[in-house]
């Protein structure tokens, strides 16, 4: 049976001044439930933190083996990046190796996530195009496979176009969801086709790809080889300061950890063979991230506890007013 959500809290002074509910489900490659938190059976949209199974054709093709990718491009792929100098160039880059370059994606843009870096185009006179779009890595990922299976590259975020179909595959088979006209669907930030599963049905997407079982060596192998990539150059698919870097830098090469808009998480943990999912239910995202670290600490927390009291301390997070005073923190509820 589900325990409890797990409740966030922020605190002003010595009183909590707001609650945050978060569902959250810890499942391994044989689909048995770890430990689960709330409700982790309603479908929810995953976002970008499934990115990891949206680019495994990109493997699976051949198409990253083609083009030469390594941990830096593979990580990019499954990137949320803050459209820093390095997330651009590296984006730009990989289109051009498959002959093509920033008029080719369908992403739209928007300004560097990292404020920094926004102003910093700003005042230089420049403006965003769509290599700073947070996933134009996914993107020139995307594209790079279609034009390694020799398809048409115009309209590749449609929901008939061979890219979209794939990925969407990929995704019902690892989280044994059958996609059809009942699933909850929509577009996505980035202009590509979300399609709605339980927290649960991800985590075990995720416990999957870390276990190997029921799916093929081939797509095991794919999923490893991505995670791994993201493990090694977390920059590469966040950015300066970003959650899942912290995340994944706490115990390198032993946690993955990728986060989606409107409060989400996925994620695993490789040498235990776990996948986990979880979401906050207001969608804020200073919930999910002490969440996270939170579920991580309580997974380790038989295992090593040196471990799990370093994703404790990342679970609690300082609130500073505009003078940068401590006023409060975010922190998982007390038992």
């Amino acid at each position: 049976m589900p325990v409890s959500h797990i409740v966030i809290e922020a605190t002003r002074g010595n009183a909590v001044e707001s609650l945050h509910l978060v569902s959250a489900a810890v499942v391994d490659a044989g689909g048995q439930a770890v430990t689960s938190h709330g409700d982790i059976e309603t479908p929810v949209y995953p976002r970008s933190a499934i990115k990891v199974m949206q680019a495994l054709p990109l493997v699976e093709s051949g198409a990253a083996d083609r083009y030469g990718f390594g941990a830096r491009e593979l990580s990019l792929a499954c990137a949320s990046h803050s459209g820093e100098a390095p997330h651009v160039a590296l984006a730009a880059d990989i289109l051009g190796r498959a002959g093509l370059g920033e008029a080719n994606l369908e992403c739209g843009c928007h300004w560097p996530f990292d404020q920094k870096v926004a102003i910093a185009l700003a005042q230089g006179g420049g403006t965003p195009n769509q290599l700073h779009n947070n996933c134009s890595g996914k993107h020139a990922g995307f594209l790079c496979t279609a034009v390694h299976l020799g398809e048409e590259t115009q309209g590749y975020v449609g929901a008939a176009h061979p890219v979209q179909r794939r990925a969407r595959q990929a995704i019902a088979d690892l989280t044994d969801t059958e996609v059809g006209e009942e699933t909850p669907s929509g577009i996505d930030g980035c202009s590509i086709p979300t399609y709605a599963a339980s927290l649960r049905a991800f985590a075990l997407g995720f416990g999957r790809l870390t276990g190997g079982t029921g799916i093929s060596q081939a797509r095991a192998a794919a999923g490893r080889r991505l995670m791994d990539a993201c493990m090694a150059e977390p920059f590469f698919m966040a950015g300066t300061q970003r959650a899942c870097v912290a995340l994944m830098e706490a115990a390198p090469g032993r946690v993955f950890a990728k986060t989606g808009a409107e409060g989400v998480f996925c994620g695993a943990v490789p040498e235990l063979g776990f996948g986990f999912a979880l979401k906050a239910h207001d969608g804020g995202t200073r919930a999910a991230e002490s969440a996270v670290a939170q579920l991580i600490s309580d997974i380790w927390r038989p295992q090593d506890a040196a471990l799990s009291e370093r994703y404790a301390e990342l679970a609690r997070h300082t609130l500073r007013n505009w003078e940068g005073t401590a006023v409060g923190e975010i922190r998982p509820r007390r038992a």
